[in-house]
Formats: structure tokens, sequence, C-alpha cells
């Protein structure tokens, strides 16, 4: 059984954790833009964590159904409904034989998750199901293609019925102006003192410029003492810095080498969050050490572990 895609809307992917181990040969991750929104989803189901999702990014998605199952919806509101009545994020919703679910446009964040009780089930490439267009790597038929109108998209169908929302505490606000920390790279000290604290001390804008390989900003240049360096790996999070002096952060389709200098990179966490801001949203920096930013992954792993869930 499946659910049938009336309208892909603007970009929908299929997504898992990601296509690790493979970057030594070009071969980039994939994977959720916000881990926290789709670990999530995959909770309130009590999936798998990694189990297949789609991310659906600026909405505009309408699926029918043909079988009777549970999705969940986190991550940004884009107006979601299932036929006649809303279909708020962050909890599940009952969905039986001929319903329809539509996306419209954001209310708040830029992508939501679909999870559907027990996992779509795509053809695997390279060990995951994570799309990524430019390599032609991933989505349900293995090729790297976004959701298109007719896909079917299968799941096994179910009659249990799953009530459950996330707590408050742990749903972000995706209208708040952003403060991330930044972990230190290795060519810090290439950037001088001043360069640092105009930085950590600017708030920067999220340009027009976003898409799944990385996110430019605008706002005060910071310039490092390299003219360039050797092409080397680059971390999810990192962040570049080119000429012009207007920092790029690399996102979950980013190339797998570069060679621009780096003052630093975001956690993934603060990543995923960054990932939610549309242009025209605010974002400022401080320095982070490798310490807070584990310990911040602990406590999130830990509610996501043992926090009890709402009746829904």
């Amino acid at each position: 059984m499946s659910f049938e895609v009336l309208n892909p809307g603007m970009l929908a992917l299929l997504q898992d954790t990601g296509r690790v181990g493979y970057q030594h040969i070009g071969v980039t991750t994939g994977g959720p833009m916000d881990e926290h929104a789709f670990l999530w989803a995959n909770r309130l189901l009590d999936n798998a964590l990694d189990a297949p999702q789609l991310e659906i990014t600026f909405g505009k998605l309408s699926l029918l159904a043909h079988a009777d199952t549970c999705i969940a919806i986190t991550g940004a509101d884009l107006g979601a409904r299932i036929n006649d009545r809303q279909a708020p994020p962050w909890r599940t919703h009952r969905i039986r034989r001929g319903d329809r679910i539509d996306f419209n446009t954001p209310v708040a964040g830029l992508r939501a998750y679909l999870a559907v009780a027990g996992g779509f089930q795509p053809t695997f490439k390279l060990g995951s199901c994570a799309t990524v267009s430019r390599e032609g790597l991933g989505g349900f038929d293995g090729q790297g293609k976004k959701l298109a109108k007719g896909d079917k998209l299968p799941f096994n169908p179910g009659t249990d019925e799953i009530a459950a929302a996330v707590p408050p505490e742990d749903i972000p606000d995706y209208r708040q102006s952003l403060r991330l920390g930044v972990i230190p790279g290795y060519q810090y000290p290439h950037f001088t003192p001043i360069a640092r604290a105009r930085f950590f001390s600017s708030a920067y804008e999220v340009s027009q410029n976003i898409d799944r390989m990385g996110y430019r900003l605008t706002g005060d240049a910071v310039h490092s003492e390299l003219d360039g360096i050797i092409s080397e790996g680059i971390a999810y999070g990192a962040i570049q810095i080119p000429a012009d002096g207007q920092p790029i952060v690399l996102m979950k389709d980013r190339q797998t080498i570069g060679g621009y200098p780096k003052i630093g990179s975001l956690s993934a966490l603060g990543a995923g969050q960054l990932a939610q801001r549309g242009p025209g949203a605010s974002v400022s920096f401080y320095a982070m050490d490798v310490g807070e930013a584990e310990a911040l992954r602990m406590i999130f792993q830990h509610r996501l572990k043992t926090a009890t869930l709402l009746a829904a």
C-alpha cells in the first residue's frame, strides 16, 4: 500500500539519517536538514530513529492515502490539512484510506517532516535512501529524484492508532532570531582578533542564496590572512569564508572538499535550526567548545529517549 503524490510541491525528498562512510570517494552524506525534527517524528511513531521520511520544503505537497496508517508531522508549520481539518505539527495523525494530506505554505519554519508508522519502503543505495539529487542517489527509485506527480510511496498499512505529541519544551520556535555556537577550527588562528570580534559581534542575515548544499549569509565581512587553502574535507556545519568575507554555512548536501578558509563549525543541532530559517532571518554566533556541543547533544539524545510523550 502507498501514498500517491497528487502534487509534489516545491521540493519534497525522501530522507533517512544519511549515507555515512563514503566522503573519501566524493559521496556526501545527505540526510535531513533538521535532525531534531526528523528524529522526533520517528520517536512519535516508535519507529527506528533512522526510518525513512519525507522532508517537505516550502510546502504545497499533496498526498492521497491508499491504506490506513498513522503519520507524524514535525518541523515547520506548513499549514497542513487532512481532508478539511487542520493537522498541526509535532504530533501524530490517524490516516484512513482515501484521506488527502495537503501542505500549504510556511507559517513558521521552512521544512516539515512526515513520517509513517513503520517507515517508508524505498530502494537503498550505499546503505541509505537519502536523496542527493546532485549525485543521482537516493529517493524511492534510488536515482536521486525529488517527488513527482503520480509517484507511489510504499509503506506497510496498519490499523493501530498512535496518539502522541512532543512535549512543548522540546518544540523550537522558528520565529526567534538565532544565536548559534561555533566550534573554532584549526584555521581560526588565521583570522585576526579584529576579524574574530567582528564575526562574533555581528548579526548576519540569511540571504536568498540557500539550499541543501549551503546557506550564504550577508553582513559585516570578515577576512582570513590566508588567500586560500589546498582543498580538504568539509564537515557538516562548517563555516567557510570566501574572498568577499560573507560566511557560507555548509549543509547536508555540501561538496565533500573545498578550498576556502573556515573560521569554525556549527554543531549538527545548530545547523538544523539554521535550516529552518528563510531569507531575511537574523543569525548571530558565539564561540563554543567541543565539550559544550557534546553536552547539548547528550541532553537532546536523553530527551529523545526518555521524555514522556503527550496524548494527542
